[in-house]
């Protein structure tokens, strides 16, 4: 199968490579090439193994698999106790239902009945309901007449841990208890009764993930307000426009951000937004001892800076007691942000139903059980961070939060000493730990499962993800602001290949088209309603002229992304089919880059376009540039400087150029559009 000598070039010793040599020729000859690989991954390679080696062995082992007929190899099978112990196994034991595939097509042609027992399973409260079922916006019957799902969030004993935390450079981990993170959400929720905010007021977090804003997401929340999400990365332009789409009357901020040793100002840039009352968090303030109000003269106090402004130490009330205002199910909890093809990103109101999406994804998708910790490196400005909270809370699980860097090695401590169980990241996060090889050889045992969402990946990048942990299974998890959650993903009851993904959601179904609107195995999806979680508003657009105008068929709603069905039941994703695209990510399109770029002097206009790697991965941003006839043309690299220091600016300094390119002209089409398709190919 493989040399001694090629087995060293690893980086092996002799003795080890010879060891390794003999139990793969005895294994290789008499086994098909997944079991082959089940027991090599299982029994031969660990964490400590350089990941040059476990490349070699997939390769080598699955050289000849027939992939046509098959599919892409998996790197992961479910034993037998990771089927029977799955949500999905005991769920399909309760309707006799034999196989997944059955099941998935039971829950799209029982929609009702489904999400009904889904709204059971997870033990969601209503504080209302209604004898039979009645049908709200988003198409599906349920007997929740009036409920907070703030109340479903603490349905476990008070002692059991909620959320853990820690900062870099910090060792020790903080724990809130289920007790300690309700109560502090019933002082923020009376906060905001204290200083006059009422039932459907609409309410700002710009703040990174830690213990304080997850309480105050949930405060908001419990007290029938509408959180808007800004994202802490933003530059204070999208900090006002957010600021003024979700007409927020006040807005929760931090007064800076520690980030690699680093001081970066969050208050300064609220206020360079023109943002309304802030209610000002310190970065001083140590986790746990934010329960109790610092005192007086305390490093840990903010300063405010303008007349109005509150300190979080004078914000947060006494009272820990609250009683969660009762709200229909399609009242609005949460306004976040998803980019479209316009510059100004579209705004989209999450309800009290969406969040019972989120929470059945995990439970379904990403198996979560009560105890499991789930870590996630997100921010409430981007679907995740609400999703984590939701996904953790509901599930009775427990959420770790690090702040800090995600991307070095302090960063993967953290995952062991938590114990996380479901690590989530996004491509771009990979493909900084393969680089530095930060990772090597610390224990994440604990990991069940990783996700991965935000961009396309590559299955190097994966295959070196599940290998970390001693392979476990990456669940895809692919969806959207505007779903609540994903439409296509993974399960821990089916193999896993990596950058593939084995099934639409439970629950939702998808249809795939090609340009002429013909139905294909490879092209643009097309979601078949209704579910909960699907979007039925935004505020700032008309809902069903983005969603449902010019589809290939009735009842069928537009998503954008372009998929291909592959052999075997398996799926892969091929990005953006519109002029959105995901960076680093986060989604944005090219006409909010565009309008940035275009104020740049001596530049007549510009396109920006998302290239995809030949062997897959995270978009990369690509800006064609037409300058004005009459300006000297610039130097390139100096060139990509200056539209780099306007997006950072103006937009969000984590979006990075990766190239830069001079032309005479834009194509476009009869209409003057720009052709994008042509601009994605390889400069």
């Amino acid at each position: 199968m493989l040399t001694v000598e090629q087995i060293i070039a690893c980086g092996l010793d002799k003795a080890e490579a010879s060891k390794i040599s003999e139990t793969l020729n005895r294994i290789s000859p008499t086994q098909s090439a997944t079991a082959c690989w089940s027991e090599i991954s299982r029994d031969i390679l660990t964490p400590q193994h350089p990941f040059v080696l476990h490349q070699l062995l997939y390769e080598t082992v699955y050289a000849d698999f027939d992939r046509p007929t098959h599919g892409p190899p998996p790197a992961w099978f479910p034993t037998d106790e990771d089927i029977t112990e799955a949500n999905i196994t005991r769920m399909m034991a309760e309707l006799h239902i034999k196989t997944y595939p059955e099941f998935h097509a039971w829950s799209v042609a029982n929609r009702d009945t489904f999400w009904q027992m889904m709204i059971d399973r997870l033990n969601i409260k209503a504080i209302a309901t209604t004898p039979e079922p009645q049908k709200g916006a988003t198409g599906i019957s349920t007997k929740l007449a009036k409920l907070n799902i703030v109340e479903s969030c603490f349905d476990v004993p008070d002692d059991t841990v909620a959320l853990v935390a820690q900062r870099e450079n910090d060792t020790h981990l903080k724990t809130l208890t289920y007790r300690e993170l309700e109560c502090l959400t019933n002082r923020v929720a009376n906060g905001l009764a204290d200083i006059g905010m009422k039932q459907g007021d609409a309410i700002a977090i710009d703040m990174p993930m830690n213990a304080e804003s997850v309480a105050i997401y949930l405060g908001i929340v419990k007290a029938g307000c509408v959180v808007v999400g800004i994202a802490d990365s933003f530059a204070p332009d999208e900090i006002a426009t957010r600021l003024r789409i979700g007409k927020a009357k006040a807005v929760f901020t931090q007064d800076y951000i520690n980030r690699a040793g680093k001081r970066l100002p969050l208050y300064e840039k609220v206020i360079a937004a023109n943002a309304p009352k802030a209610i000002v968090f310190s970065a001083a303030c140590k986790p746990n001892l934010a329960i109790e109000k610092p005192s007086e003269g305390s490093e840990s106090l903010a300063r405010t800076r303008r007349e109005g402004d509150m300190t979080w130490n004078d914000f947060l009330s006494d009272t820990e007691t609250f009683n969660a205002i009762p709200c229909h199910p399609d009242a609005s909890t949460n306004i976040l942000f998803s980019s479209g093809t316009t510059g100004e990103p579209k705004a989209i109101p999450w309800t009290h139903t969406t969040p019972i999406k989120s929470a059945a994804d995990a439970y379904l998708h990403h198996d979560i059980h009560s105890g499991d910790v789930l870590a996630w490196y997100t921010n409430l400005g981007w679907m995740m961070g609400p999703w984590l909270i939701y996904a953790s809370l509901i599930n009775g699980a427990t959420i770790a939060l690090y702040d800090g860097v995600p991307t070095g090695r302090d960063f993967g401590v953290f995952v062991q000493n938590a114990k996380v169980s479901m690590l989530g990241v996004v491509p771009t996060l990979v493909r900084a730990w393969k680089n530095t090889e930060c990772m090597r050889g610390l224990d994440w045992h604990a990991i069940r499962a990783f996700s991965s969402t935000g961009e396309c990946s590559n299955p190097e990048e994966m295959l070196y993800l599940m290998s970390l942990a001693g392979y476990k299974p990456v669940i895809e998890y692919c969806g959207g602001t505007e779903i609540g959650g994903g439409y296509i993903t993974g399960t821990r009851v089916q193999p896993a290949a990596p950058s593939t993904f084995t099934t639409p959601a439970l629950g939702v179904d998808f249809r795939l088209f090609d340009e002429d609107r013909e139905p294909t195995e490879n092209g643009e999806v097309f979601i078949v309603p209704p579910s909960l979680g699907l979007s039925t508003s935004l505020l700032n657009a008309d809902h069903n002229e983005v969603y449902f105008a010019g589809t290939p068929q009735p009842n069928l709603r537009r998503h954008g992304d372009a998929i291909e069905r592959l052999p075997n039941n398996y799926y892969r994703i091929h990005g953006r089919v519109d002029d959105t695209m995901n960076l680093s990510g986060i989604k944005v399109s090219s006409a909010e880059i565009e309008e940035v770029l275009n104020n740049v002097t001596g530049i007549q206009e510009t396109a920006a376009v998302a290239r995809f790697p030949k062997d897959g991965g995270p978009s990369q941003l690509v800006i064609y540039v037409v300058l004005i006839q009459s300006e000297s043309i610039p130097i390139k690299q100096r060139l990509h400087a200056a539209l780099q220091t306007e997006i950072s600016e103006h937009l969000n300094p984590l979006f990075r150029i990766h190239d830069v390119a001079i032309v005479d002209a834009l194509p476009r089409t009869a209409s003057n559009k720009i052709t994008r398709r042509l601009l994605r190919a390889p400069l």
